[in-house]
């Protein structure tokens, strides 16, 4: 195994609290706060195993950056499913793509809405005063941010009630309020959007859009006015759902359906869009802007679904792992007339999408990070961090830059700005869009350990790395946070 990815599919068997780590170069003096980051930290039950990448057992990871030092904790969270997990060997309920009567993998199905699990390792939010390790299910879990503990479950009574909240929301400073969507599944469907002003716990309903065949909703885009949801043609059925069986084994590709494009104004809820497009398959919306009186917004697109299946553990854990890949398109959507223009922006391989999301969430921008592959040889698991620049080149837009290493496996690159940036007369912000660091773990897969990686995200070359001494497996995604100030996304 060594050398290869696998070993970021490695359990971690240890919890650590504030592990100092080694630094190599020099941490930014002005790199100071607390990076956390979610992900399946084990796939083992009992004997067995998880059947897909998704339904690992939740681990926080936490790393506390300040006076160019670097340490490291981590803590699984003790979910209903985590400690039914220890106490009996077995999973309580049914996961993404693994149920507890361990049938076969088959093609990949879903579950009832009535068993939904509360093992929750695909984001961490800050809503409504707490911190929140979230998943797809309403069953998300507060964890005490400086000891990493888990202090239950959060319990949502308000008029989203039990819809299953997508676990990528969005801040919007100007409107000082959280947006996020939710599905609720039944003989009557529905998407829900929903909006948690500051300083508020409940979510409040912006808009019900009706749907008979839900489609799979992992994010969403934002602007200033609207709400855009790409609904992809991997679709399920009420009485699909209602069937013993994991989640996502009730959906079906159907690319004859095309992508329904849905538009929801933010002020007065009203759909003013309902469209289709060309087939595609989205995990991860990148931002989104109006402009010239069109709302532009820019998703990492797959050519169908397969990339769900291709993350089942059979084939993850496997040397020749080379899942599909996403392009960059932006769509660009006349919300009068709802006619939809669709553009690649950058046809290399991308993932886990990132921007300057403090300043720019919403707004015009220029650069995307993410994951991606060589480009010669697309063929195989994520390596390396690419910088997109959407700056328009002779009409075309191109990878300015990439970090990469010989046999590493980086995670999500998320973006943070450097402190006290300058500012004109009138305060607005001068300093450039990519004036500051991108923070990733990283597997050293020859070495066999993890790395935080301290990236310049302006020239792409390592400023220092932070070395753990064993690997630590693949996570999803985080946010960073200063001592005093919210957490911050990375990404939509």
């Amino acid at each position: 195994m060594s050398g290869d990815h696998r070993l970021g599919l490695r359990p971690a068997t240890t919890e650590y609290t504030d592990e100092p780590l080694r630094i190599e170069g020099e941490i930014p003096p002005w790199l100071e706060g607390t990076l956390v980051r979610n992900g399946p930290g084990s796939f083992a039950v009992g004997d067995r195993r998880v059947n897909h990448w998704f339904d690992g057992l939740a681990m926080l990871r936490r790393f506390r950056i300040g006076d160019g030092e670097v340490r490291y904790s981590n803590r699984f969270l003790r979910s209903r499913q985590f400690r039914h997990v220890r106490e009996h060997g077995r999973l309580r309920l049914r996961e993404f793509g693994t149920d507890p009567q361990w049938r076969g993998l088959g093609h990949l199905r879903r579950f009832g809405t009535g068993a939904a699990t509360d093992n929750a390792p695909v984001d961490v939010v800050y809503l409504g005063g707490r911190h929140l390790a979230a998943t797809e299910t309403p069953r998300w879990t507060v964890y005490d941010p400086e000891t990493l503990r888990t202090r239950g479950e959060r319990e949502f009574d308000d008029e989203v009630g039990r819809a299953g909240p997508l676990a990528h929301v969005h801040y919007d400073p100007f409107r000082e309020e959280i947006v996020g969507v939710a599905t609720r599944f039944g003989l009557r469907s529905e998407y829900v959007v929903y909006r948690v002003p500051d300083g508020k716990e409940r979510r409040e309903v912006v808009a019900r859009i009706p749907i008979r065949r839900p489609g799979y909703l992992h994010s969403f885009a934002l602007t200033p006015n609207y709400v855009a949801v790409l609904v992809p043609p991997f679709r399920t059925s009420p009485l699909a759902l209602l069937r013993d069986r994991p989640f996502v084994e009730s959906y079906r590709w159907e690319p004859e359906r095309g992508t329904r494009v849905l538009v929801v104004d933010r002020e007065n809820g009203e759909l003013v869009v309902d469209t289709r497009t060309a087939p595609c398959f989205v995990f991860h919306h990148v931002n989104a802007f109006e402009r010239d009186g069109a709302l532009h917004f820019d998703v990492a697109a797959f050519e169908d679904a397969s990339v769900v299946d291709a993350f089942s553990l059979d084939s993850f854990d496997s040397p020749e792992f080379a899942p599909p890949g996403a392009e960059l398109r932006r769509l660009q959507v006349d919300p009068e007339t709802g006619h939809v223009v669709t553009r690649t922006l950058h046809p290399g391989h991308v993932e886990f999408p990132t921007t300057h999301y403090a300043r720019y969430n919403t707004q015009p921008y220029r650069y995307v990070y993410g994951v991606g592959t060589a480009e010669r040889s697309p063929e195989s698991y994520a390596d390396r961090i690419v910088k997109i620049d959407l700056g328009e080149r002779a009409g075309r837009y191109q990878a300015s830059r990439r970090w990469t290493e010989p046999n590493v496996y980086p995670g999500e690159p998320l973006f943070v700005p450097r402190v006290s940036p300058e500012t004109d007369g009138n305060g607005e912000e001068t300093a450039a869009e990519d004036d500051g660091v991108l923070l990733s773990i990283v597997l050293d897969a020859d070495a066999e350990r993890s790395f935080l990686l301290v990236l310049d995200a302006a020239t792409m070359t390592e400023r220092a790395r932070a070395v753990f001494d064993a690997p630590i497996p693949f996570d999803f995604h985080g946010q960073f946070y200063r001592s005093g100030e919210r957490p911050t996304r990375s990404m939509a």
